[in-house]
């Protein structure tokens, strides 16, 4: 699109700039399809110029709207120009891109596949919704799978129902009904679109196919709809104001270095003009060198990627040449500065960087993530799970992560979580040279429980361990009948009422509220075979160093191991859950004689 094409479509349409409009849901449920399919549907129309793909964006004019969804939209109604849908930077963390405290894009497509209903980028992507407040609509994705299904390419949704046989029908509408039970489940009162009388209540469901095109015209209707409707206000900018906008992407363009991708939500922009961009290290100011666009069917040479224009106005998607980009961050605000105090513009990015700062703590992880918003959205979510974060901050992991997190004291913490990143070749090299763990994943959820499995599997190693080296409660009881030798040592058959036996364990007997000890364990044989230990239900002979049969020792007697103080408490409030019921059962009664005489025995 050139200059003049900008200016003329504001001067179409007085003030109002195209909504944005984001398309999110899970990985394979079809996202860049349905995106090409409305580009592609508009070229196959012979609308080749009328769709033109910026940077990170692909503007559909109100024309081609109209066009592609026949009847169902009328030019005549509406004022905006158009639609700009965001594509996305490879993943659907950009729905956390922010712009004046939201999500960057003004309202959202959640594709859903009809078949497959929702998986966890769907939940991870409702709750991003929720959070920030977007209004969205679901696109319930796939129904040319729906078995006996006979396509209608490119027609609406009720032309295409009405022409399936019924138990096609049948199949969509039971899908479609455990979309709208899910979203239900979710919080969102949710229908098929054409039964919602207020968008603001309840979230159009709109089923189609990315494939075949059926439902897209309703799905184009659906969005002009609510946008004029409802947003009509948050559409009205001052064009010729200085530009605002969000960073899609941070990359290396060969003849401009560091480049930015970005999507101007506010204002224009200008070749040469000062602006103020985000950066790891606090605000960056700089000039602009070049402003570029994709060219038309872009040449695959390098040089001839790009046209450069003289400015551009929002709502759209443009490349930013400017020296001193490295250190910008996706997700970070741009701000054109024009007749504005430089310290004033500068002021206010750090602002809105701050309001993304992390909370950390002096132990915990390090974060690291692609952009600003999934930054924010992990920080969230490792809130919600109690998992403390030490450092937390947008990029690939490096070398430094790697020092940072080997400092921590507690191995669950000597940990990096990764979100949607890469690893430098040298931070690679110095994890496998480390005891630093590294998770990482493109859905925060799992990313959580990986890390949740890790720790779990750690306390459950560390209590193993505690527990070889604790004294464990043992109750038993000599029988009748069963010496084998009186003393020197006292050799006897037991039977195993609770708990576990083990050798080289001393011996108590209780005498009214005292235990009295009366020797020490240096034999367990289990059918004449020596063995370390016996459970509960078992009957062995033992050898017991120090007593006499007959003096501090009688048949029918019921002895105890002698359990430390210090190992009781452990027991019960640490590894209560870890030792067998008739253990626990064992150690309550031993805690409960301590405590008849001393209530805080063991506390």
């Amino acid at each position: 699109m050139s200059d003049s094409d900008t200016t003329d479509t504001h001067s179409q349409t007085g003030t109002l700039r195209t909504p944005i409009v984001a398309v999110l849901g899970h990985v394979d449920h079809g996202k860049t399809t349905l995106l090409d399919k409305i580009r592609g549907s508009a070229v196959s129309d012979g609308e080749a110029g009328a769709i033109t793909q910026h940077i990170g964006a692909t503007a559909v004019p109100l024309d081609t709207v109209s066009q592609m969804a026949g009847s169902l939209v009328d030019p005549t109604d509406f004022d905006l120009p158009g639609l700009l849908f965001i594509d996305t930077p490879g993943h659907h963390s950009f729905t956390t891109l922010r712009s004046r405290g939201g999500a960057l894009a003004d309202i959202a497509v959640l594709v859903v596949d009809v078949n497959d209903g929702f998986q966890p980028q769907t939940l991870e992507a409702i709750d991003i919704l929720k959070r920030t407040g977007t209004p969205f609509i679901v696109a319930a994705n796939k129904i040319d799978t729906t078995p006996g299904w006979n396509p209608q390419d490119g027609s609406p949704i009720q032309q295409t129902y009405d022409a399936q046989s019924k138990q096609a029908r049948q199949r969509l509408d039971e899908n479609l009904y455990e979309i709208i039970g899910h979203l239900s489940d979710n919080g969102f009162s949710a229908d098929l679109y054409w039964r919602v009388q207020n968008f603001t209540k309840n979230i159009g469901v709109v089923p189609l196919s990315a494939m075949t095109g059926e439902g897209i015209p309703d799905l184009l209707a659906v969005l002009m709809g609510l946008s004029q409707r409802y947003m009509k206000e948050e559409m009205e900018i001052d064009v010729t104001g200085p530009g605002k906008g969000t960073v899609l992407e941070v990359k290396e363009e060969r003849g401009f270095g560091a480049t930015l991708d970005v999507v101007l939500f506010d204002g224009t922009v200008s070749e040469d003009e000062t602006i103020v961009v985000g950066g790891a290290n606090g605000p960056i100011v700089t000039e602009v060198r070049a402003l570029l666009q994709p060219r038309p069917n872009a040449e695959i040479r390098t040089e001839k990627r790009f046209d450069r224009v003289d400015s551009v106005s929002a709502a759209t998607g443009i490349k930013i040449a400017a020296p001193d980009l490295e250190h910008a961050m996706a997700g970070a605000p741009v701000r054109v500065v024009r007749d504005q105090d430089v310290d004033d513009v500068v002021a206010e990015v750090e602002a809105e960087l701050a309001g993304i700062e992390v909370e950390t703590e002096e132990q915990g992880v390090v974060v690291k993530a692609d952009t600003l918003g999934s930054l924010e959205a992990m920080a969230n979510a490792l809130k919600e799970a109690e998992v403390p974060i030490l450092r937390a901050e947008v990029g690939d992991v490096a070398p430094r992560d790697v020092s940072i997190a080997g400092t921590a004291r507690e191995d669950e913490h000597k940990v990096i979580l990764g979100f949607n990143v890469d690893v430098l070749p040298d931070a690679k090299e110095d994890i496998e040279e480390s005891d630093v763990r590294l998770f990482k994943h493109d859905v925060i959820y799992q990313l959580i429980d990986d890390y949740d499995e890790f720790v779990t599997e750690r306390k459950r190693a560390q209590q193993e361990t505690v527990l070889d080296k604790i004294v464990r409660p043992c109750r038993f009881r000599i029988l009748e009948d069963h010496v084998f030798r009186q003393n020197n040592p006292a050799v006897v058959g037991v039977e195993v009422l609770a708990g576990t036996i083990k050798n080289n364990q001393y011996v108590v007997k209780w005498e009214g509220n005292e235990p009295k000890r009366v020797g020490q364990l240096n034999g367990i044989q289990e059918q004449g075979d020596d063995v370390k230990e016996a459970r509960a239900g078992k009957r062995v002979s033992v050898a017991i160093d120090g007593p006499t049969v007959g003096r501090q020792i009688e048949e029918g007697d019921e002895l105890w191991i002698d359990l430390p103080e210090k190992h009781a408490k452990i027991l019960e409030q640490e590894l209560s859950g870890e030792i067998p019921g008739d253990e626990l059962e064992a150690l309550q009664s031993y805690l409960d004689k301590h405590r008849r005489r001393d209530p805080f025995w063991g506390k």
